[in-house]
């Protein structure tokens, strides 16, 4: 689209098969890291000198997240470039700061492209910008729009204000399951060595000890599989849906739980008397929720009420009881498997 500053790439709001395919494979770890548009103005529909001008990321899934939101809307999108990340992790780190939003209004003139003096970010940008600077370098005033893209149109028809629910952070059970394929497919990838490696060695120490091969891979090499994935659902999958009702404020504890409930699943389904617990089985009655509390401490990236400090200080805490509970219940498996 020509404008008074030179052309401007024109976007519409309905996302196409290829649009929908990238945020797929990018909700499971594909293409995560390098999944950016070009920074820039924008033109959403056939926007004028008047049209309302909406900041955003480069990171491609934000970008489409924001046109997708405003169908039949005419507006310049003006696209940060935050290294591919996100609208509240860009803020946080500085990526999308006033030096960056200054230099993409400049480079786009935009003075010259609109008749008014408004530049809307996202609510969530705010960490990273100084309106007030914003204002003295550049003549535009900033004004910081809903959390979510999806309450836009509400908020321009109400004169660009923001109801209270406009201003509120959710963290939904629908918005935490959308992200739990990324910490999963993390932890696959760990796992697409590690299960064939337990069942190798089971498979050896049978083969040593007398019962065969065949015969430790199918017992307690299948057992130690069974096991670990107990962990990773309880860990990546039930900490991340479950976290608002298990108990503690820590992610490391609330992962906990999901790991013991696995350890006495174990228990209660082991091919011989549970109680006390042999060698094997005490095992992953350590391991497991050593492993499901990791797991769900991940997690703490992903939500909306963590800091990098409280997550640091989580982390010296938690992170040396679960390595000692993971590498006892290591040891002791390798005895089981060897010697008992």
């Amino acid at each position: 689209m020509e404008t008074p500053a030179g052309p401007a790439p024109r976007v519409g709001s309905r996302l196409s098969r290829a649009d929908h395919l990238g945020t797929f494979k990018v909700r499971w770890g594909m293409r995560r890291h390098d999944y950016a548009v070009a920074p820039g103005l924008y033109a959403l529909g056939s926007p004028g000198p008047d049209s309302p001008v909406l900041a955003s990321a480069n990171y491609k899934l934000s970008f489409d997240h924001l046109r997708a939101a405003c169908p039949g809307l005419d507006a310049w999108l003006l696209v940060l470039d935050t290294n591919g990340i996100n609208v509240w992790c860009a803020a946080g780190k500085g990526a999308m700061g006033t030096a960056e939003l200054v230099k993409r209004m400049d480079q786009a003139r935009l003075d010259q492209v609109v008749s008014h003096r408004k530049i809307i970010l996202p609510q969530l940008a705010a960490p990273g910008v100084a309106a007030h600077e914003v204002k003295r370098l550049t003549g535009f005033r900033v004004v910081y729009g809903p959390v979510r893209a999806q309450d836009l149109p509400a908020f321009l028809e109400a004169g660009r204000r923001a109801s209270p629910e406009m201003r509120r952070v959710s963290f939904t059970t629908g918005q935490r399951a959308v992200l739990i394929p990324v910490e999963l497919v993390g932890a696959l990838r760990v796992y697409a060595w590690l299960l064939p490696a337990v069942v190798a060695v089971a498979g050896l120490a049978g083969l040593l000890g007398g019962p065969g091969f065949w015969a430790g891979v199918a017992g307690p090499g299948l057992r130690a599989a069974a096991a670990l994935l107990l962990a990773l659902a309880g860990g990546a999958i039930l900490g991340p849906l479950l976290l608002p009702w298990l108990p503690g404020r820590a992610f490391a504890l609330k992962g906990l739980w999901p790991g013991l409930a696995g350890a006495l699943a174990l228990w209660a389904l082991w091919p011989h008397p549970a109680w006390p617990p042999g060698a094997e089985l005490g095992a992953w009655l350590l391991a497991v929720p050593a492993l499901s509390s990791f797991m769900t401490m991940n997690f703490t990236g992903a939500s909306t009420y963590t800091s990098l400090s409280g997550v640091k200080k989580e982390m010296r805490r938690a992170v040396p009881p679960q390595i000692a509970a993971a590498s006892a219940g290591l040891l002791l498996w390798l005895f089981a498997v060897f010697f008992a």
